[in-house]
């Protein structure tokens, strides 16, 4: 053979073999328990709906009916929830959580089991379902259907007693039977106090933690329902963020003991706003919040509807933080979503979409301080590249690390966004972002947990670089997504 092509060919071989080292997967970091569930995943995937509080409390000018309100005072006088939605779905929202039954016992739909409810009020004529013809018109606009069915029921004379308990899973039965699929079922922490009850007017005291026996309960729904998120303030599958504000804390762990939050009251709200680091499970956040100082419409209130900016910080502090956004927004007397709110929503999906417009990042080159073994696999470039499903990663040894990545020319950064690859669970506990100035990176904002995703706000700043610093993390970390706007 040939002296030359010999050593060719050795070096072409040279050349396959080392490509083929370099190339050789590597296997992925061991998770970092507890990992969210697939029902978990889509639900962080929605990022954001609305909570719709209707009945008889419309009528009344309360926020909290007693429990002794006619049927008869339930009776809008131009109902249109096909309007409802196509305003909460212009407004970016994905889903629709409706209460079907609040405090005062009025039922939306003509449940079997009581009297009070729409069957009996004028709204047509008594053949009317609210909760059938809600979720249809969430079908037709293709966002999710969702349930809250108050525990706590002022109108009800066995409450307190375990019939009452009996005749709450009739009705969720009812309600779960007839509409299908439902993503979440919203569980209040209200319950016991003074009411009606049947007549009785006096307070009733329960134990919260025992009487309904939720664990009965929710596998009973669940078995109806396999793919239904339960939240209530100790999850099981999202908790309460611990205020009605529009917030969550700024370091917000998707992990939480449940156990602790039985232990006393002292504290219980800040942890459940901020998680917590070890937690045994994963119960990640919702912000609840309504759109007016009330959560139900109120004609007085009109003048304080949140205005477009004011929906837009909580945004940042809910979303922005890694937890999901339920807002409410209440229909009127007429049964149509006011004027006066869908004009807000409006404002605030138009500066959603004018601040994030543009990824700056995306498909931009990206270097990382290193990549776990030197694998393709976990690059920085996974980052920029706009898939959910690649992410950078470090050695298991190493639990910081930096990506830099080059903007091609100097551009005005107002936010960034990161998430983390929370399939392998939630790692990082503090990062830094930087800018190059006079040779040297400052430092542009610091931030705590990522966990799904964190927006972070900037002081208007231009710059051709921008660098992210992972300063500490559980484990080595793996970034999922990295975006400028």
């Amino acid at each position: 053979m040939n002296l030359k092509f010999r050593f060719a060919g050795f070096v072409l071989l040279g050349s396959l073999a080392i490509f083929a080292a370099c190339h050789k997967s590597v296997p992925p970091p061991a998770p970092v328990l507890p990992v969210p569930t697939d029902r978990q995943l889509a639900w962080h995937e929605m990022e954001q709906y609305a909570f719709v509080h209707f009945t008889t409390n419309t009528f009344t000018d309360k926020e909290w009916g007693y429990g002794d309100e006619k049927e008869s005072v339930f009776n809008p006088t131009a109902m249109d929830v096909t309007q409802w939605v196509k305003t909460i779905k212009a407004a970016g929202l994905k889903g629709l959580v409706l209460t079907c039954k609040h405090h005062d016992g009025f039922c939306l739909w003509p449940s079997k089991y009581t009297e009070h409810s729409v069957k009996n009020s004028p709204y047509k004529g008594g053949k009317g379902n609210v909760v059938d013809e809600v979720e249809k018109a969430c079908r037709a606009e293709g966002i999710k259907f969702g349930v809250y069915l108050s525990p706590w029921d002022r109108n009800r004379a066995d409450y307190g007693t375990p019939s009452y308990v009996e005749y709450y899973r009739n009705q969720l039965k009812e309600l779960f039977e007839a509409h299908k699929p439902v993503f979440e079922m919203w569980f209040d922490g209200a319950n016991g106090g003074d009411g009606y009850y049947g007549g009785a007017n006096e307070k009733r005291k329960i134990d919260g933690k025992t009487y309904y026996d939720w664990p009965t309960t929710l596998k009973m729904v669940r078995e109806m329902e396999p793919a239904v998120i339960f939240f209530s303030d100790a999850g099981p599958d999202i908790r309460w963020c611990g205020n009605e504000s529009g917030y969550v804390s700024e370091t917000n762990w998707n992990t939480i003991t449940p156990d602790t939050l039985y232990a006393g009251k002292s504290g219980i709200q800040e942890l459940l706003g901020t998680g917590s680091e070890n937690g045994t499970s994963w119960i990640p956040a919702e912000v609840d919040v309504s759109i007016r100082p009330g959560w139900f419409y109120h004609a007085k209130e009109d003048s304080l509807v949140k205005t477009p900016e004011k929906l837009f910080d909580i945004y940042l502090s809910s979303v922005g933080r890694g937890a999901n956004l339920i807002l409410n927004i209440p229909p009127d007397r007429r049964g149509l979503i006011n004027e006066i709110d869908v004009a807000a929503l409006q404002g605030w999906k138009q500066l959603i979409d004018g601040y994030f417009k543009t990824n700056l990042a995306l498909n931009k080159l990206a270097v990382a301080s290193s990549f776990r073994g030197n694998s393709e696999e976990y690059n920085a470039v996974k980052v920029t590249d706009g898939d959910k499903e690649t992410y950078w990663a470090t050695n298991d040894e190493e639990k910081t690390g930096t990506v830099e990545i080059d903007l091609g020319r100097p551009q005005l950064i107002s936010f960034v966004v990161l998430q983390e690859y929370i399939k392998l669970g939630q790692r990082v506990k503090s990062f830094r972002i930087e800018i190059p100035k006079d040779g040297k990176w400052v430092a542009l904002a610091k931030g705590t947990t990522i966990g799904y995703k964190r927006i972070v706000k900037t002081f208007p700043t231009e710059a051709s670089k921008i660098r992210l610093v992972i300063t500490d993390s559980k484990a080595c970390p793996t970034i999922s997504n990295l975006e400028i706007y």
